[in-house]
């Protein structure tokens, strides 16, 4: 079973350090219990608790500390045993996942800079239990960070003024050292320094939401910043700003397959022991066709997250397919993630609104992760700059295996220039798919090769490009090739079964034929394009007997397999 079950979980996946810290850190929220963790969402109480934890056990130190930057052999930026780490705050609250992202955030500009002394202090901060901050949006401008109308004023003598705000800024109010992207004002360079939220000069103005999270405007007003304050400048503070955000935008996959694996427990528990006109919810026909959806959703997102990881884990300067991957986990998964706590919603209906069950926070976290680390738009945007290449540009590349050893990933801290993204190469994703002969995998094939010959024959018009709306479907098309490629590396990899693949590849060839169906009903669509559309519409292969294995063999037994204490 490749879903998260925290209580009987031994995570024997991971080396003996790495699972302690998973087992410490759920009998942390264990032990307080689902009532304590509901009041503390209600009343917005900020999670000291938990950051105290964080504290005593040392673990934002163990996970979040590069190797070269420790003398502890333990201590390692391992993406592998990361994930795990993700997707447990995710099973528990969005808000004990977001501390540790956002300091992931401001860890980032810190590890890719040159600067030794502030990698020491941020070193030891970490070893006391400190958290960070990402100070990159603002008020007006938000990620637009070609606007930003932070300053640096120079005294001429090596010494300078910060002025200006940051706003959505994440752990701002408690943050050890916040990453400040700024720009010089004598020349409009970009630059990266770190402020301390202590000082007189920083002031934190307000909480800007209601939530356990302090999500802050602050306002720096002559803050002194001198040389050694600062992280990297012109070319190398830019690709900071935006390798950060590659390396963070990644664990947004994982927040939400935590919280959908928990509210799918909570969702087949309630309906599994609910009667309506003298029958179970959950024997319902139209409830099991919600569960196997939600539960295939839910297990493709994690197989297409976890190999993601794989390819992060091993990417170099040569190898850079990682950042095709990285946007499509916080995109498509969050946005998966949505769906599936759509059709656990429509199962167990009123009771998700009830103040007392994970589901009321988790149907109302989910939908924030589309939105973090830019928006379902802006990924898709960068997305859309391989989708030549990947269909029409093949390289041979190594074949990445599953990569879990101990090591720290840092080739993350040292990615180089962000540009060049449309010269990236990828393998060819009909060998992967060629690797299988199974009946809804072969329509899928069907459905990839009419949308090459609309990119071919009927690619989009200039007028057509400028719609953004005509051209995210194009670029959803995309991802779900993308999606189901690295669903089936994964699957060969963990030798899961031909019946739960073919299950999956069912709401794929829907997915798609929704999309061209979108394509087609569009008034800006030419008439080659809605031919080919109409010919990607396609009806997945029906099997009764192999919905009820899945849902005799996968879904039914997670019922009562968990339930968090009150």
């Amino acid at each position: 079973m490749l879903l998260l079950h925290p209580t009987k979980q031994n995570f024997d996946h991971l080396d003996s350090e790495s699972a302690e810290i998973m087992k410490k850190t759920v009998s942390f929220f264990e032990g307080r219990g689902k009532r304590r963790l509901k009041d503390d969402y209600h009343q917005c109480v900020w999670y000291q608790d938990f950051l105290d934890f964080i504290k005593n056990e040392k673990i934002f130190a163990t996970l979040l500390t590069p190797t070269k930057e420790s003398e502890n052999k333990g201590y390692r930026w391992d993406t592998y045993r990361n994930c795990q780490f993700n997707e447990i705050l995710g099973f528990y609250g969005l808000g004990y996942w977001y501390t540790w992202q956002v300091s992931i955030l401001g860890l980032g500009p810190i590890w890719m800079s040159d600067n030794v002394e502030i990698k020491k202090r941020a070193a030891a901060s970490l070893e006391s239990g400190g958290i960070f901050a990402f100070g990159l949006s603002e008020k007006e401008h938000g990620a637009d960070i070609y606007s930003t109308s932070m300053k640096l004023i120079s005294d001429g003598k090596q010494a300078y003024k910060a002025n200006g705000s940051k706003y959505y800024i994440g752990n701002a109010n408690q943050a050890y050292l916040v990453s400040t992207f700024a720009k010089f004002e004598n020349n409009q360079e970009y630059v990266f320094f770190v402020v301390d939220t202590t000082h007189q000069k920083y002031e934190c103005v307000q909480n800007v939401v209601n939530s356990q999270n302090y999500v802050a405007e602050y306002q720096l007003d002559n803050y002194p910043i001198s040389e050694k304050d600062i992280l990297s400048k012109n070319d190398d503070a830019w690709n900071a700003a935006l390798n950060t955000v590659n390396l963070g935008k990644y664990n947004l996959g994982w927040a939400s397959i935590g919280i959908c694996t928990h509210a799918f427990y909570e969702a087949i528990n309630h309906a599994s022991n609910r009667v309506l006109f003298n029958q179970k919810v959950s024997e319902f026909t139209h409830i099991k066709q919600y569960f196997v959806k939600a539960y295939c959703k839910l297990f493709a997102m994690k197989l297409f997250a976890l190999r993601g990881a794989d390819y992060i884990r091993t990417a170099s300067s040569k190898d850079r397919r990682y950042l095709l991957y990285t946007p499509m986990v916080k995109m498509k998964v969050t946005t998966q993630g949505e769906e599936v706590i759509n059709l656990l919603w429509d199962i167990i209906a009123a009771k998700g609104f009830e103040k007392d069950t994970f589901f009321e926070s988790a149907c109302v976290e989910i939908r924030a992760l589309p939105k973090l680390e830019g928006t379902v738009h802006v990924n898709m945007a960068l997305i859309l700059k391989f989708m030549k290449n990947y269909f029409f540009k093949h390289k041979k590349l190594p074949v990445i295996p599953t990569v879990n050893g101990k090591h720290s990933d840092d080739f993350m801290f040292n990615q180089g220039p962000t540009k060049g993204l449309r010269k990236i190469r990828f393998h060819d994703y009909r060998v992967v798919y060629d690797s299988l002969d199974l009946p809804n995998v072969n329509i899928f094939k069907k459905q990839i090769r009419l949308l090459k010959m609309l990119l071919i024959f009927a690619r989009p018009t200039k007028k057509q490009i400028k719609d953004f709306d005509f051209l995210l479907n194009i670029g959803e098309l995309f991802t779900l090739v993308v999606y189901g490629q690295l669903i089936i590396e994964n699957a060969h990899l963990l030798k899961v079964e031909d019946r739960l693949i073919e299950q999956i590849f069912d709401f794929m060839i829907d997915d798609f034929s929704k999309y061209a169906l979108n394509i087609y009903s569009k008034g800006i669509a030419n008439r080659r394009q809605r031919v080919l559309c109409k010919q990607m519409m396609k009806r997945s292969h029906q099997d009764q007997e192999r919905f009820n294995y899945i849902l005799d063999r996968y879904v039914t037994p997670t019922n009562g397999s968990y339930q968090m204490h009150d």
